[in-house]
């Protein structure tokens, strides 16, 4: 008896070991695969800002009180539009001073060429008698003496005019200097007038009317509303294909479900060594209203379509390195792996295989824990 027993267990044992050989070996496992697909987009994923190329935080170059204010926030402003001014009194004063310096010097200047002319006049009448006094003297007619005498007031005459030229220069500097000073107070009184340095639309005034300034203080901030683009971040990884006039759909917080269509303009150069992210920077084609600069935005860019494709998780594969990795494949009722290549990877975190795995193989989407090599697999579609 106790020898039957032993038989039996071993039978029980044995049939139990071919159960379990056949359950995992010989039963066909449902597995999900990927199915083909049309005309696939591939897009790239961005978060980033609503932002301004043209923006200027304007202010006086001077120092002053400000005692008017022309704009306001959500103003459009022409270009050369006044904005503040500042108070001119003491300026006007300074003007005035500079004005009254330069027709002090113009008089100056007129009486040190008239100076000079008398001189040039008085040296060339004593060139004249000069000339008389010593062809006399030669011919035995004059006394010697007052040839010489005539000859050293022509040098005195001459030392004169030199003496009245310098002096005339030296108004024309001074009148030069008190133009260019009348000119410096002229400018620095236009600058108490703030105006708009290009067509813009204020959107900010950080000061109020009696305000103590100092040269540099911004008074408004200004943009260029035709400048308004999205700076976007992208991962590098996925920056690879993206091209200066790709289209792109903007989303701003404020207005979910309502994207905006944009076109990549300027793509960064420089990558982020932190983030490792790239910034791409979009212009809507038809801005709908004003977007409101520093607001979070989402973009959604297409960089290319492929017209037949596979679509499997990432997690599907294994060694995956950005380019490839090892795919679980049904081939001939067994399960297989392959080593693939491939073509994009997609925003929502599936990868594109065009090509690499003949048709007739199907591609294992969702890999289970008794995965083996040579299990045996049906193909079912996956959820």
């Amino acid at each position: 008896m106790r020898v039957l027993r032993f038989a039996m267990a071993g039978l029980v044992v044995a049939a139990a070991a071919g159960g379990f050989w056949w359950y995992t070996r010989q039963r066909a496992l449902p597995v999900p695969v990927a199915a083909f697909q049309q005309d696939v987009p591939v897009t790239v994923f961005g978060l980033g800002a609503i932002e301004a190329q043209v923006l200027s935080r304007v202010g006086f170059e001077v120092p002053g009180t400000l005692i008017e204010l022309a704009a306001d926030h959500g103003d459009r402003v022409a270009a050369g539009a006044v904005l503040a001014r500042l108070n001119p009194i003491s300026q006007q004063a300074r003007l005035a001073r500079a004005e009254a310096a330069v027709l002090s010097a113009d008089a100056a200047a007129a009486r040190a060429d008239a100076q000079r002319e008398r001189a040039a006049a008085q040296f060339t009448q004593k060139q004249a008698t000069a000339r008389r006094r010593r062809d006399l003297a030669s011919r035995g007619v004059g006394s010697q003496e007052v040839a010489e005498l005539a000859e050293t007031e022509q040098e005195l005459a001459r030392v004169d005019l030199l003496v009245n030229a310098a002096d005339a220069a030296v108004a024309r500097a001074a009148q030069a200097e008190a133009r260019a000073n009348l000119e410096t107070e002229r400018a620095t009184l236009e600058k108490h007038t703030l105006r708009a340095p290009f067509d813009a639309m204020v959107i900010a005034r950080s000061r109020e009317a009696g305000t103590a300034l100092n040269p540099g203080e911004a008074v408004f901030t200004l943009v260029a509303p035709e400048s308004i683009w999205m700076q976007a971040f992208i991962d590098e990884g996925r920056a690879g294909d993206l091209a200066l006039g790709q289209t792109g759909m903007v989303t701003v917080r404020s207005r979910p479900g309502h994207p905006i269509e944009a076109q990549i303009v300027r793509i960064g150069l420089e990558a982020d060594r932190v983030t490792e992210e790239r910034r791409v920077f979009l212009r809507c084609r038809s801005c709908p209203t004003m977007p409101v600069v520093g607001e979070q935005a989402e973009v959604v860019i297409e960089t290319a379509r492929l017209p037949r494709a596979r679509l499997l998780p990432e997690q599907a594969l294994h060694g995956f390195d950005g380019a490839g990795g090892t795919v679980w494949t049904i081939e001939d009722g067994r399960l297989a792996q392959r080593r693939v290549t491939i073509a994009a990877r997609l925003v929502d975190g599936r990868v594109a295989i065009t090509d690499g795995l003949p048709e007739d193989v199907a591609l294992v989407s969702q890999v289970g824990s008794r995965f083996a090599v040579g299990r045996a697999a049906r193909a079912v579609a996956a959820p």
